[in-house]
């Protein structure tokens, strides 16, 4: 017997990780409730449905009767989107560029269309390819991502999605605020504190927005300095309900482009919460808004609030709210968008929980806090073994981080029944998340979330520039944190050698000797010189100025995640990046660290006169030629990377005597672009 099963609209969700769904036979005339079980994360789901006579079994999709959707989004967020649309049942298309043909959004959908070359002009903000796209392959609907065309009005006006803000500005004077209109993500987005600044910014945001966006208009407002930047999200119907779901910290950022998000935060009370919150949502309705948007927020020392703007799209940050709500925001959109009312009232909204979210780039953060790297990720392992740890990443081991598009590697939640439990989770997560092939910023991440300042709640739009007034330099070891690097570095080296001298589970006699020197790399605080290790296979016993370190662990040398103890205390290390944090260290005889003594010292480039890329990009743009007279600080040449336009600048006053580069070539970190006489 046939037994056919239809999902109700009437459901829904009760906290995390807790959903029922009413189920109807449609013969029999039976109906029970069955709650969904939770499978590899709070938002991947099954749905083991069995009936209680005869054992049969039937996985039933949420909402079946949606019918096909189409969804487009930009990397990283897709994989969770279609995780969401696979399980209500609905088939999704992906558009890609050519160089994103092998994208793991690609390769989830259900179809894939190739919306042109990597160029975003001629791909992803080209309306007409992928209004095409939708028409060939008969899809129902769009989502927009939260990038690109997610914040076009042009765009959702025959895709029949979305809404569009009309915003204002009431400038008073500098410093002020030169942003694009059409999106955020800190492109198109400059400070400037005078008229020469305004000209300057003026021109970057203007090519940056139109790069980015394919909007080249722009915001001018006040600029409030040293606030906080807090967030509202809302979701409204097309009925007329709409709710606020809480507030999001973001007030790391750099480059006015968030870092590290949580939820909630620590600054905000109940009162000043529920005011936000209710703005919030006047706003929407106001404009009849319908979908799940944000408002964002300037919060001062003393809790008064200011408008900022209004993102009609999907957050980056999404996630620390559906963990701390139990909403899937996405599911959310595609019910609204559908038609179907909200199911949820405003006193349904928990704050369950702490969740915090850092963002993985894939850039150099020891040059401005970051600046882009490009490569192939030679080596890429998420710290998902974990719990509580989520990550939505748009890449796997083998992808290629091109010049082409935003550097986001991944997004990395924790969740905690408390923020201290959150940010635990964080560091672990951290310690344990392996990229190679390309330099990123797990580094500056995990002192971010480790420093005082941070953990205290003290915190503001200023914190990087104010914690690291020179720029960040990496972590600074402690006296002990200095003996557990050298003893961590002596003792792989004895399990190294000790595996290449075993023959047949028999250690040769060679022996090894019972010192060691563990010379620091000299960009990096001076340690003590030498180690003297006690040689056992098991438990190394290394002496490091005069204290005795056990470090124990498996060394499986193979794994790129080596778990030690030190004097019995749990480290993360990785091979040549203890903790995740950089420090360049060799192990030596006494003999071969003697004779390293006389070899000459590099002597440093000198960089006064010449000028080279500090990041792979394109020239958008050079302003002298060979005999031109330039001064200290005057724009030389604009180079463009991941959506983002850098001035190089002259270091010293002095002619022009070669140009090595030319207004669309390609180049690569560290090329040379100009040199002085």
């Amino acid at each position: 017997m046939s037994v056919g099963l239809q999902v109700s609209p009437e459901w829904w969700v009760a906290g995390p990780y807790q959903w029922r769904l009413s189920l109807v036979r449609t013969s029999g005339g039976c109906r029970w409730s069955v709650p969904v079980e939770a499978a590899a994360g709070p938002y991947q789901w099954r749905l083991p449905l069995v009936r209680t006579s005869g054992g049969c079994r039937w996985s039933v999709p949420v909402e079946a009767d949606a019918g096909p959707y189409q969804w487009r989004l930009t990397l990283p967020a897709l994989p969770q989107v279609m995780k969401t649309c696979r399980m209500m049942g609905i088939q999704t298309v992906a558009v890609h560029s050519d160089v994103d043909a092998s994208a793991v959004h690609v390769k989830m959908a259900d179809q894939a269309v190739c919306v042109g070359p990597a160029p975003t002009n001629q791909s992803y903000l080209n309306m007409d390819a992928i209004m095409e796209a939708v028409r060939s392959t008969g899809a129902q609907a769009v989502h927009p991502g939260y990038g690109f065309l997610s914040e076009n009005k042009e765009f959702a006006r025959p895709a029949c999605f979305g809404c569009s803000l009309g915003r204002a500005c009431l400038c008073p004077g500098y410093p002020v605020m030169i942003k694009a209109s059409a999106g955020g993500g800190g492109k198109g987005m400059r400070i400037a504190w005078n008229e020469e600044e305004t000209r300057d910014g003026f021109r970057f945001s203007t090519q940056e927005a139109a790069s980015s966006f394919g909007d080249s208009r722009l915001l001018i407002e006040k600029f409030i300095d040293n606030p906080r930047h807090i967030e509202i999200q809302v979701l409204a119907d097309k009925h007329g309900n709409a709710l606020w779901l809480n507030e999001r910290e973001c007030s790391i950022q750099r480059r006015n482009q968030k870092v590290v998000e949580e939820a909630p935060s620590t600054f905000l009370d109940a009162d000043t919460r529920r005011a936000m919150g209710e703005q919030a949502v006047q706003l929407a309705q106001a404009v009849q808004y319908s979908s799940a948007g944000t408002v964002e927020f300037l919060v001062d020392s003393h809790k008064n609030f200011y408008f900022l703007e209004m993102n009609t799209r999907l957050q980056v940050e999404h996630p620390i709210t559906e963990l701390i709500t139990g909403l899937d925001l996405v599911q959310q959109m595609i019910r609204v968008a559908k038609g179907y009312p909200l199911l949820h009232k405003q006193e349904d909204i928990p704050i369950n929980g702490w969740a915090i979210e850092s963002r993985v780039y894939a850039e150099d953060p020891y040059k401005s806090f970051g600046l882009p790297s490009i490569g192939r990720l030679s080596q890429y392992q998420e710290p998902l073994n974990l719990s509580n740890v989520r990550v939505d990443s748009g890449i796997s081991e083998g992808s290629d981080i091109s010049i082409y598009y935003d550097p986001m590697i991944s997004k990395l939640v924790t969740y905690g029944a408390t923020r201290a439990e959150a940010l635990s989770k964080m560091e672990d997560a951290l310690d344990n998340y392996v990229i190679r092939g390309v330099t990123h910023n797990i580094p500056l991440l995990r002192e971010i979330i480790t420093h005082p300042r941070f953990i205290s709640g003290d915190i503001s739009t200023n914190f990087l520039p104010e914690v690291y007034p020179d720029g960040f330099n990496g972590h600074q070891l402690t006296a002990g944190g200095q003996r557990e690097l050298l003893a961590s570095a002596a003792a792989l080296h004895v399990s190294a050698q000790l595996r290449a001298q075993t023959f047949l589970g028999t250690i040769s006699s060679l022996g090894l000797p019972p010192s060691l020197c563990v010379c620091p790399s000299p960009f990096f605080p001076c340690l003590p010189p030498s180690a003297c290790v006690c040689p056992s296979p098991s438990l190394p016993q290394v002496e490091v100025g005069g204290e005795s370190l056990v470090v124990s662990g498996e060394w499986d040398l193979a794994s790129p995640l080596l778990p030690l103890k030190i004097n019995n205390t749990p480290r993360m290390l990785q091979v040549l990046q203890g903790l995740q944090l950089l420090f360049k260290v060799r192990v030596l005889s006494p003999l071969a660290a003697e004779l390293s003594s006389f070899m000459p010292e590099k002597v440093p480039e000198d960089t006064s006169s010449i000028l080279r890329s500090p990041m792979p990009g394109s020239v958008v743009a050079v302003s002298v030629k060979p005999g031109d007279t330039v001064a200290e600080g005057q724009e030389i040449c604009v180079i463009e990377a991941m959506k983002m336009q850098n001035s190089m600048t002259a270091a010293k006053t002095g002619k022009v005597k070669s140009v090595h580069c030319k207004a669309g070539e390609t180049v690569g970190e560290g090329d040379l672009l100009v040199e002085l006489e």
